[in-house]
């Protein structure tokens, strides 16, 4: 069986009968920590088909999908794309023009530009997946652009947190005061004065467009540290928690929780001594894991598992996505309070304990639909 594009055949070169074709589009980097040889093997045995979609040929000319998983690097494409512009031309209109289409990426549905007699053009595969949905009906696409565009902004990422108000379910959740800023970094000390934000604050970047520099936070100890920020960005208030963060996986109804060390508490001694501006360590990172660490019982306890499914089933829902995770962290001192502080589209399950099996049978879960939907050809 061949289909247009990148085909994993039998281990001894023999094909076998495919139940499910998964289509993906994934940044280099996010497909090798993703498609790892031992999930490739277990998903093939099982009779999932993965299948590389190709950004620079129609969608509908590849396939058939029963699956489409998307995590591509458009964003950049279009934003080098602008920049280059900038670099060609001049003049404070355009340059205007620039920074309003930058700061919209997600609704750009084509840019052209007509350069030595060619026109180059570079196209958003969010709006295509979109117009291929319509199409496509019986395709499930992981997940809609449309739902993972409200993660791309952190001001309103955690409003759905706010909204679900569990405030007496085997536990509290709440998220951190914050605030946006976007003005001169040299306002940023009397806007958090006037907001009331107690020292010290974490930094974010507004934006998530998944370059490493949109997940590298700072904590700010001073107010005049403060400007000292790039803007726009997220002030949020740092919550002591014991040096430990609950990364909480969901894939599909799945849900898998690990441990990961993070920055330790910060008294009251000690912001008066320390000042500046430090970078957060990656809690990302496997090697950060803090799951055979010895802890504090208080500290590595787990959030209660009935808290937790609330949450991620009332997520699911508000947010239409099936594939993301949640940072957590449990004030310290406390047994049943919580913070969410992020939550993140299609993390790194690569890191994330047996996600080979959980991804297997989530993707299975969907055979038995997806096949009675495709018609007849």
């Amino acid at each position: 069986m061949r289909l247009n594009g990148e085909i994993y055949d039998g281990e001894d070169g023999d094909e076998e009968e495919q139940n499910l074709v998964f289509g993906y589009a994934l940044i280099l980097k996010k497909k090798k920590s993703f498609l790892q040889p031992k999930f490739e093997r277990l998903a093939r045995n099982k009779g999932i088909l993965f299948l590389a979609i190709d950004l620079n040929r129609p969608l509908s000319d590849q396939g058939p999908f029963d699956i489409i998983l998307h995590k591509a690097d458009y964003r950049f494409k279009i934003r080098s794309f602008l920049f280059s512009l900038c670099r060609e031309k001049s003049g404070a209109r355009l340059l205007r023009i620039l920074a309003l289409l930058i700061m919209n990426l997600d609704q750009i549905v084509e840019i052209s530009i007509s350069k030595l007699g060619t026109k180059q053009s570079i196209h958003s595969p969010p709006l295509f997946l979109t117009d291929y949905r319509q199409k496509h009906p019986e395709v499930t696409v992981l997940d809609p652009p449309d739902a993972i565009q409200h993660l791309h902004n952190r001001q309103s990422m955690l409003q759905d947190v706010v909204d679900l108000n569990l405030s007496d379910f085997h536990g509290k959740v709440c998220v951190p005061r914050q605030m946006v800023i976007t003005k001169d970094p040299l306002s940023i000390p009397d806007e958090v004065t006037k907001a009331g934000l107690k020292l010290p604050l974490v930094a974010k970047p507004l934006v998530v467009d998944g370059s490493t520099k949109s997940h590298e936070p700072f904590l700010a100890y001073d107010q005049f540290s403060l400007s000292e920020l790039e803007p726009p960005l997220v002030l949020q208030e740092f919550v002591n928690h014991g040096g430990v963060l609950f990364k909480i996986y969901i894939i599909g109804d799945a849900i898998k929780v690990v441990r990961r060390f993070s920055l330790p508490n910060v008294s009251k001694r000690q912001l008066a001594k320390v000042s500046g501006i430090s970078p957060f360590p990656r809690v990302s990172s496997a090697a950060a894991s803090a799951d055979d660490a010895d802890l504090d019982p208080g500290v590595a306890e787990l959030p209660p598992r009935p808290l937790l499914e609330r949450l991620a089933k009332e997520l699911r829902h508000r947010l239409g996505l099936r594939l993301f995770n949640i940072d957590m962290i449990r004030e310290h001192g406390t047994r049943d309070i919580f913070y969410v502080i992020d939550i993140n589209y299609f993390p790194g399950y690569g890191k994330m304990p047996d996600y080979q099996t959980i991804f297997t049978d989530f993707l299975l879960s969907f055979v038995q639909s997806k096949y009675k939907k495709r018609p007849a050809n």
